[in-house]
């Protein structure tokens, strides 16, 4: 491989290849690659990032975020149709991702319960045809980012703005990156073969009606960051059952583990290091192959905000609250949707996505 072909791989692939080296030139060399990709890849999100916050303001600097995870996604995934009926997804995935957020923070928690079913089964739908892509993790995720750090007035036309910019910078790369890849689906089959037997369609509704109750729980018990349980529970729903009590059992002990090292690096480092937190938390994430240690590291973020808000005790606290609730709630609203499905249908999902 090239020295580009090896930033293109993901840190598991890193791993095992640094792993398997046996000459020692080579594997420095691979070691080199490696780290380098991950200082590349955190300077390249934090610029992305400060850039958005510069010119749109501070308050839309999670449309940078999530402007950023769209592109690392989309410059490699696929929706599993034509690529220009891809681009129609892109187009309906961002129009969501404008107007979704700010209506349901507008209503009252149970009209925003409803839009919000209505909005995350379209983004499934839209964005995870293609399952083994993971897509849901970037769309969803963007969605409830933006729901959990919503602006109003000026600040939201200036979020319109920087969601369209980036909803065209990601067409482009998708377009490039995708044009010539074969196809056997078009736009209007992502409806069209919608099949509540199917294990692809059956997880899009337990995911939706999952992280959508979870958001209107928090929310009628009056829980700040509801979004945080809303992640959990998305990350926790796997499209397959079988997988995800294995998924929950990490969730929750790795978030306690990485909100205790927060709470360390907070105790130990001087007030003028907190903004540094979030991206060692970053540098973290890019070595971490595995999904446990990117969850612990993931917290640190998460929590430098929240602790500017809640201080650092409050802020912690509701972290470990909302992940570990969102974690058993997912299993336990896994098994009941899916006997509920099976004595009402009589029939069982078919699981040939």
């Amino acid at each position: 491989m090239t020295f580009y072909q090896e930033l293109q791989l993901s840190s598991t692939a890193s791993k095992e290849l640094i792993k398997k080296t046996t000459d020692p030139k080579e594997k420095r060399r691979h070691i080199l690659i490696y780290n380098v990709k991950v200082y590349l890849v955190v300077a390249f999100c934090f610029a992305l990032v400060t850039l958005f916050s510069t010119v749109f303001g501070s308050g839309n600097s999670v449309a940078g975020v999530v402007v950023l995870l769209a592109l690392l996604v989309l410059r490699q995934a696929d929706f599993g149709i034509k690529t220009t009926h891809g681009l129609l997804c892109i187009a309906g995935i961002f129009g969501i991702l404008i107007v979704g957020p700010r209506l349901t923070n507008t209503l009252a928690p149970v009209p925003a319960f409803f839009m919000n079913l209505v909005f995350i089964m379209l983004l499934m739908i839209l964005g995870c045809h293609n399952v083994v892509m993971s897509n849901h993790s970037t769309f969803v995720l963007g969605y409830l980012l933006l729901q959990g750090y919503d602006v109003i007035g000026k600040e939201y036309i200036l979020r319109i703005a920087s969601l369209l910019i980036g909803m065209i910078i990601c067409m482009a790369v998708f377009y490039k990156n995708q044009k010539n890849r074969p196809y056997r689906r078009t736009f209007l089959d992502l409806f069209r073969e919608f099949n509540l037997r199917s294990a692809r369609n059956w997880w899009y509704v337990r995911l939706t009606v999952i992280v959508s109750t979870a958001l209107l729980i928090m929310s009628l018990l009056g829980l700040p960051r509801a979004m945080w349980a809303g992640i959990a529970c998305m990350s926790v729903c796997l499209p397959f059952s079988s997988d995800l009590v294995a998924r929950a059992k990490l969730r929750g002990p790795y978030n306690i583990l990485g909100s205790l090292i927060f709470v360390v690096l907070y105790l130990v480092l001087p007030k003028s290091m907190y903004p540094y937190i979030g991206i060692i938390g970053g540098i973290g994430v890019g070595y971490s192959a595995g999904y446990a240690w990117q969850t612990v590291f993931n917290t640190f973020g998460a929590l430098s905000i929240a602790s500017n808000l809640f201080g650092m005790t409050g802020a912690v606290i509701l972290r470990i609250g909302a992940n570990v609730f969102a974690s058993v709630y997912t299993v336990v609203m896994d098994k009941l949707l899916n006997k509920i499905f099976e004595n009402s249908t009589e029939l069982s999902p078919e699981y040939n996505s």
